[in-house]
């Protein structure tokens, strides 16, 4: 594992959409840090080295907060509305040493064979979660779709991770399939359908609804 990266933080002392807003517009992020049965903490930190560090697969972070260090996790990014920027985000204190839970992207390795027959690749799962050593959280898991043929799929259950490394998601979570264009449309196809058939169809101007029989006097 690379060296972690050190971000230097600094308390926010005030809150609130208007205090973050104007944080966002000095090129900084706002965060909170928390576990270890510990208070959680307002932060801001640095836009353009956070954005870095998360752009280089850094998920080890020292975080120093004046004369105060402490390792730390990216946990949870948000982004704005259009994807690119983080908004926001949580780091989870950490030991070095101890073993946690963490989702990490998957990397597609390879062109399968299924390729030449008029297959396409269709990426159903992007992460998985995974439990390990703070020290041995890999930037990605890489998944070989080589020997994926039309009508293949790869499950969870059927990568192979690093030793010490514990998968947490289901074995049986489907990850990746490989199937023909044609059926992939005709499937595109059939859900656009049967979404407009749960449209409620307007009723006919000028349509004569049948008439009630008169009620019978006694």
């Amino acid at each position: 594992m690379e060296k972690a990266l050190l971000l230097k933080a600094e308390i926010r002392e005030k809150l609130g959409k208007k205090n973050t807003e104007q944080l966002r517009k000095e090129g900084k992020i706002p965060a909170t840090v928390y576990g270890h049965k510990q208070e959680p903490v307002s932060i801001s930190l640095n836009a353009h080295d956070t954005t870095v560090g998360i752009l280089h697969g850094s998920r080890v972070v020292d975080l120093q907060i004046g004369k105060k260090k402490e390792t730390v996790i990216f946990k949870d990014l948000q982004y704005d509305y259009l994807g690119r920027n983080i908004i926001h985000l949580d780091l989870m204190r950490v030991d070095v040493h101890e073993i946690i839970k963490v989702n990490v992207p998957i990397e597609i390795k390879g062109k399968a064979k299924g390729a030449t027959e008029g297959g396409i690749i269709e990426e159903h799962l992007d992460r998985l979660e995974i439990e390990c050593k703070v020290t041995d959280i890999p930037d990605s898991i890489a998944v070989s779709v080589k020997e994926l043929g039309v009508g293949d799929s790869i499950h969870a259950g059927d990568v192979e991770l690093s030793e010490g490394i514990k998968l947490i998601t289901g074995d049986d979570v489907l990850l990746i399939t490989c199937h023909l264009v044609a059926a992939a449309k005709a499937a595109e196809e059939a859900e656009v359908e049967a979404e407009a058939e749960e449209v409620t169809q307007p009723e006919v101007i000028g349509e004569k609804k049948e008439e009630e029989e008169p009620e019978e006097k006694s």
